[in-house]
């Protein structure tokens, strides 16, 4: 409909149940245009196309990372049925040692020194301690069910990488949304330059984000890329002809929703929003409890006080009134 010329408003049906004066057995399609003629529905937030087109291609990564997830489990339940206590000394089975581990046992090796000697060289725990844990007795179904565990996570990853390109491919194809006759500063030293997450996708987000936005949104205490990336993809690029930055943070779920009835608060409970940007920004209060500086500082004395679920939504509060 949009791609003919008709301005399409998504309505919220609970807000169209309160609108009172519908007696007579009307069809819906008719009170519908009834009340759209007398302005009585309000369209609900949609993106641009093209950034529902880049939070569709974000929310697809996030959905395969989430079944690759599930693979990984299955692969630390294949390990202690062996009694190879692998997880014991890694962090994480899925990393470079990890894997390069695995990938050995499946093909066949069952020697722990010849094992331990895959060791990446930045490995906290030394050779004699991997290949104490890999001391085990390998018997052949287990083998097979770590097989398959370990294609099946082979298998979720290249959709992975088939997500990162489109969206890089995507990022390019975007205008800035400030006058390109004027650009921005130049972009800063990373934060963390040594820090990459496991997850986190294989192309420069950040630099992608800075040409299309302009601002450098990891300089805000607490948000990497990944989270910035899934935060501009769900409420978009341009916020300035939407409400003030409290209405965002209630369409976000991070605002307390009080019941009050004489004076007295019953209920106080924030209603459901946008469930990917506000665990983001959720994440990124969390992480802010363990850095000094000034939301770190708000975020232990809330928590001291009120207990950490009260502390991690009041920050994430703070950062989508700052975003």
């Amino acid at each position: 409909m949009e791609a003919r010329g008709l301005e399409v408003a998504l309505v919220n049906a609970r807000h169209l149940k309160h609108v009172p004066g519908r007696k007579s057995d009307v069809q819906a399609c008719q009170w519908l245009q009834q009340l759209q003629s007398s302005g009585l529905l309000t369209a609900s937030f949609r993106p641009a196309e093209e950034r529902r087109v880049l939070r569709a291609y974000v929310r697809q990564r996030a959905m395969v990372v989430e079944h690759r997830a599930g693979h990984i489990q299955h692969l630390q339940k294949a390990l202690p049925q062996r009694n190879v206590q692998l997880p014991q000394v890694l962090s994480d089975i899925s990393g470079t040692t990890g894997l390069q581990i695995l990938r050995a046992m499946v093909a066949g090796e069952r020697d722990p020194q010849v094992l331990a000697r895959l060791r990446h060289g930045r490995c906290q725990r030394t050779e004699a301690e991997i290949a104490t844990a890999l001391s085990g007795h390998y018997r052949p179904e287990h083998v097979f069910a770590l097989k398959q565990a370990l294609a099946l996570y082979d298998f979720y990853t290249a959709p992975v990488q088939e997500c990162d390109t489109s969206i890089e491919q995507h990022y390019a194809a975007l205008k800035p949304v400030y006058d390109e006759q004027t650009p921005p500063p130049p972009l800063g030293p990373a934060p963390k330059p040594n820090s990459h997450a496991k997850n986190a996708p294989a192309f420069d987000v950040r630099a992608c984000l800075d040409r299309i936005l302009g601002v450098d949104l990891t300089a805000t205490e607490g948000l990497e890329a990944s989270r910035a990336q899934t935060i501009v993809s769900e409420i978009g690029t341009d916020l300035s002809k939407g409400p003030p930055e409290k209405h965002l943070a209630s369409w976000l779920g991070l605002a307390p929703h009080n019941d009050i009835s004489g004076g007295k608060v019953l209920r106080s409970k924030p209603l459901t929003g946008n469930r990917r940007a506000a665990q983001a920004l959720r994440l990124a209060a969390q992480t802010l409890g363990r850095t000094q500086t000034a939301l770190g500082g708000y975020y232990r004395r809330l928590r001291a006080r009120k207990g950490p679920t009260t502390a991690i939504m009041a920050t994430a509060h703070k950062l989508a009134r700052m975003l």
